[in-house]
């Protein structure tokens, strides 16, 4: 039998993120003071409210816009004050209700509510749906042990199907739109076949998180707690399709592309790259490829620039701090800064320093770029075979990765540093490419603004950067790499520039190595010069570091094992400390020689001097050819014995003296290996003097290239070959005429002590150089 409907105006009590249900027992806290008003008003009638639960909890004071329409007519049973001061009230829902007006009374709201009381019968349609109903909740009680069994038991006797759909909604884990909803269903009938469904889907939840824990109770055998704990956020995201889960990575990819300063063309790549990536699962082998392209692209710098230290009198003095010496360089930084003071947009130079080891060429580099304010990077090329090493390689390999020149600038931080490419002569080529090649689109200021590196696939500004390679030896470079650098030659330094330096720089450097202080470890002058002249034979300066570190190491001795407090070097006591001289000062001949010319020669380690001797004996004009000597060198010898045979009369030589004498050139120390086509005319001179019985002159020290006909062509490494002569006590340097302008790159410390003779014919050489020759 129905029952009827029923007005009524009763005190109003918001719920907030709660909802009674009709004939559901339940305490409520309330703390706010109209609600208590509205509480102690239905205690003075009839202890009738009416519930209705806000549409958006964070609303403070409630006001009938926020509150819902249909709501519980309640029984307040009874009602306790808390130490806290807030009421704790017991309540029994009764029957559905709606309220139509609202009005203010004194402190709470007061509303005229239509309750909708359920049917009390039932038809065979209900029956149906309560069985469904109750076996449905009974599979769910089993499956997630969230209700008791006492619990499933009372709701399994409930007769009433409205009370029943009531108690089985008050149980399910129903988010409050869900619950209000089932509140809003008057029809029985509708009110459980949306039951039905909701059990349904519970069903189906639960079954996944067995699935989801069993899959991750399977992973979780062979690994530990945290692994289990992100295989199953895992497993739940796969299931719900939560895109693996990424998307707080992806958002922190996608503000370092906005923040990384990309031309918009990489931009626009690397968010479709990021959108690939997050659309894929993370166990697809793709993924950390893309991930780790993303990841190359917002870390290498696009925009963020240094700003240059255009201060030309600062940079000299770190320049002339760190090095002595070296004008030509320091002069060239120089004009760099003061053209870009000028014009603030002029290109980054590219650079080579070419000369032997340890004359200071990674060093200076460091200087010029703490000069600038730049950052600085290196890279050794040495033994580079591979174009992928410049290039990067492509992403399609496994391992894939960019060239080192894109990881010098990620390494940098900035487009602007200073990039030191380090032994640029000694990368070679294989079946994997040449390196070289791919170099030179990054030593091309008409191409660099747009170098392309295989692994980013996109161009990459490097006009910014200021390059400078160094080399041993430029004739191993490529002409056409070679072709895109600013050459500038190192040759070496002068007796009493390495004493500077070993005073100014080597000395302190490993004082401060070896622990030890200036009071407790001096160097004289003389004695500097001493370990420069008789213990180290190179043109740079590593070999004079390493003999100062074998002191440094012998007095720290001392001191450590109290036989001395401080100890000042003297000349005299270099030789206790290094033991014997192991080279003669003065490497030219004690006394005029027939047959012994001294040549000159430039090597990769800088200058030397060769001995070239020619030896007769009786024969039918062999030539033999010893000492290690390259088919140029060889080559140079046959013509000089050529242009001899056919000067013999004007020399005053037998012109049959090839028939008669078989001739042995030897060049000394034969395990070094010797080639070059400037010892022509020393091996001529040295020929003369042997047929004609002529001392040379000990201290003249001779190169150039001689024809046929005997003219003496220009050669290369002029400063290096005059230190090197220079060191070897020669006094007199017999060079081509048409090297004569190379004399001012030559140390004007040394040109003082050194007489030059421009020749350009032979004959001119051999007057100089034989003695008792008219001059």
């Amino acid at each position: 039998m129905a029952k009827k409907k029923v007005t009524k105006r009763v005190p109003l009590l918001p719920l907030r993120g709660l909802l009674v249900f009709p004939t559901m027992v339940l305490h409520i806290d309330v703390g706010r003071e109209r609600s208590v008003a509205a509480l102690e008003q239905a205690l003075l009638e009839d202890n009738i409210v009416f519930l209705a639960t806000q549409k958006d909890i964070s609303v403070e004071q409630p006001e009938k816009e926020d509150l819902q329409k249909i709501g519980t007519l309640a029984y307040v049973k009874q009602m306790l004050k808390l130490p806290n001061g807030t009421i704790r009230v017991l309540v029994e829902g009764l029957e559905r209700g709606q309220w139509k007006s609202y009005e203010e009374e004194e402190n709470f709201p007061v509303v005229e509510v239509t309750s909708f009381p359920d049917e009390t019968e039932r038809d065979a349609e209900q029956d149906a749906l309560m069985r469904l109903l109750v076996e449905h909740f009974e599979k769910y009680t089993k499956a997630s042990k969230k209700v008791t069994n006492e619990t499933y038991k009372t709701v399994a006797d409930i007769e009433e199907p409205g009370r029943l759909a009531d108690m089985v909604a008050s149980h399910l884990p129903l988010k409050m739109a869900g619950k209000q909803e089932v509140l809003e269903t008057f029809d029985i009938s509708k009110r459980l076949e949306m039951l039905i469904g909701r059990l349904h889907n519970e069903h189906e939840v639960i079954d996944l998180e067995k699935r989801i824990n069993q899959r991750v109770k399977k992973a979780m055998e062979q690994t530990q707690k945290e692994f289990y704990l992100r295989e199953q956020m895992k497993a739940i995201q796969q299931e719900l399709g939560d895109k693996d889960g990424k998307t707080g990575e992806i958002s922190d990819l996608k503000k370092r592309i906005d923040a990384a300063g990309m031309p918009e063309s990489t931009k626009k790549t690397a968010l479709k790259e990021l959108d690939r990536y997050e659309k894929l699962p993370s166990a697809a082998a793709e993924s950390g490829i893309i991930r780790n392209y993303i990841e190359w692209l917002v870390t290498i710098p696009w925009s963020e620039k240094t700003e240059d230290r255009l201060d030309i009198k600062y940079a000299e003095e770190v320049l002339n701090r760190d090095h002595d010496g070296l004008e030509s360089v320091k002069e060239r930084v120089l004009e760099y800064l003061a053209v870009q003071q000028m014009t603030k947009s002029l290109r980054g130079p590219i650079l080579c320093l070419v000369g032997p080891p340890g004359v200071g060429k990674t060093s200076l580099a460091k200087s010029i770029a703490e000069s600038l304010d730049r950052k600085f990077v290196r890279i050794s090329l040495g033994g580079v075979r591979d174009e992928s090493e410049i290039r990067g390689h492509r992403r399609t390999y496994v391992g894939a990765m960019p060239g080192r020149i894109i990881q010098g600038m990620k390494k940098a931080g900035t487009v602007n540093p200073v990039f030191l490419l380090d032994e640029i002569e000694k990368m070679s080529n294989d079946f994997r490419g040449d390196p070289s090649s791919a170099m030179l689109e990054v030593l091309d200021p008409e191409q660099n603004n747009s170098f392309s590196d295989h692994y980013i696939e996109e161009t990459y500004d490097l006009s910014n950067v200021l390059f400078i390679a160094t080399a041993n030896d430029l004739s191993s470079i490529p002409g056409p790499l070679r072709d895109r650098m600013e050459v500038i030659s190192i040759a070496g330094y002068t007796e009493a520039e390495k004493t500077q330096i070993a005073k100014n720089h080597l000395a302190p450097k490993q004082l401060e190595e070896h622990g030890l202080t200036a009071e407790q470890l001096q160097f004289t002058d003389e004695a500097l010069l001493s370990i420069v002249r008789y213990y180290t034979r190179e043109a740079g300066v590593r070999g004079l570091e390493r003999q100062l570190a074998s002191i440094c190491r012998k007095v720290t001795k001392q001191i450590v094992s109290k036989e001395t407090e401080a100890v000042e070097v003297t000349e005299k006591e270099v030789e206790e400390y290094l033991g014997k001289r192991k080279f003669r000062y003065g490497m030219a001949e004690t006394e005029n020689q027939i047959g012994v010319a001294t040549g000159l020669a430039y090597t990769t380690v800088g200058g030397d001097t060769l001995q070239i001797e020619v030896s007769l004996s009786p024969g039918k004009g062999k030539l033999q050819l010893t000492g290690k000597l390259g088919d140029v060198m060889k080559e140079s010898a046959q013509t000089a014995l050529s242009f001899v045979r056919s000067r013999a009369e004007s020399l005053g030589l037998d012109p049959n003296f090839h028939e008669s004498q078989d001739i042995h050139i030897h060049v000394p120390e034969g395990a070094v290996p010797k080639d070059g086509p400037s010892a022509g005319v020393a091996i001529a001179t040295a020929l003369v003097s042997s047929l004609s019985k002529r001392p040379i002159r000990r201290e003249v020290g001779m190169t150039g290239e001689i024809t046929l006909r005997g003219r003496v062509l220009p050669i290369g490494g002029v400063k290096e070959k005059t230190l090197s002569a220079h060191r070897a006590g020669l006094t007199t340097i017999i060079l081509p005429k048409d090297n004569e302008r190379d004399i001012e790159d030559i140390p004007e410390t040394v040109r003082e002590q050194l007489t030059f003779k421009f020749v350009s014919e032979a004959d001119e050489a051999l007057e100089i150089a034989l003695e008792g020759v008219n001059k």
